[in-house]
């Protein structure tokens, strides 16, 4: 069932959509060559913890899952799409960073997602990250009310396809609100004018994942959870939790 959100809610959703902001730009800013990643979530469970918001992450368990997940934040490097588990493996020059964070504030959820380059950036990454960044906006720039879920999957495909990436199979946005999945889902490719019609007071978590050697394919790793490209290209991952309204797209988890 899909839950129409007040304005009320609207604005709860928004005061955890900034913790989240905080938490990525505080792991961000922490990530450079030597560092971990497991050293990046101990920066994002402060933010949490100063703002008094839980996580979704940290002890997440869906079926597929052997073992519940042990971190708030995941942390993908290279060619991790998404689920990385932060381990203590520093950080090297040149990695490709994918961080995912997720609050719950006050009954409500955020979730959003970010990709970097720790130290000098490789120009092919440069090119996967700023497409990625292309396709969410246009995914977002496509959840007007009277539009439909296929327009926005339609919108962030045709950007990674014209780039000349993959798209992972069976991974997308979702749902959100007072849970961070809750329906419909929203995947990364698809028909125009298809799927549920979007309405006022609908929440999105659109997130595109963009695979650099163009291949749709994955695997998942030894851990259960980090599902990485099954060629060993690098792979970015971009998201933003959105609110639809009769104004247009409003953005809860920017800073």
């Amino acid at each position: 069932m899909i839950e129409i959100k007040t304005e009320a809610s609207l604005r709860a959703m928004r005061e955890a959509g900034r913790v989240v902001a905080r938490a990525l730009a505080a792991a961000q800013d922490k990530a450079a060559p030597g560092v971990t990643p497991r050293e990046l979530d101990r920066v994002a469970r402060d933010v949490l913890a100063e703002a008094g918001a839980g996580s979704p992450f940290l002890g997440y368990r869906p079926d597929w899952a052997p073992v519940p997940f042990p971190a708030v934040l995941c942390v993908s490097v290279n060619d991790a799409i998404v689920h990385g588990i932060p381990d203590g493996r520093p950080l090297a020059d040149g990695d490709l960073v994918s961080v995912d964070c997720g609050a719950l504030l006050n009954g409500w959820a955020g979730d959003a997602a970010v990709s970097f380059t720790v130290g000098t950036p490789r120009p092919e990454d440069t090119r996967l990250i700023d497409t990625a960044r292309e396709a969410l906006t246009a995914g977002i720039a496509a959840a007007v009310v009277g539009n439909r879920i296929g327009d926005i999957a339609h919108a962030i495909g045709r950007v990674c396809r014209a780039a000349g990436y993959g798209v992972p199979d069976g991974f997308g946005g979702h749902g959100i609100g007072r849970t961070m999945h809750e329906d419909p889902g929203v995947p990364n490719e698809g028909r125009p004018g298809r799927g549920v019609r979007l309405r006022h007071g609908m929440v999105l978590a659109i997130e595109p994942m963009l695979v650099g050697g163009g291949t749709d394919d994955w695997v998942t790793a030894g851990d259960g959870w980090t599902v990485r490209t099954l060629d060993g290209s690098r792979a970015a991952h971009t998201e933003h939790t959105v609110a639809v309204t009769d104004d247009g797209p409003r953005i809860l988890t920017a800073l």
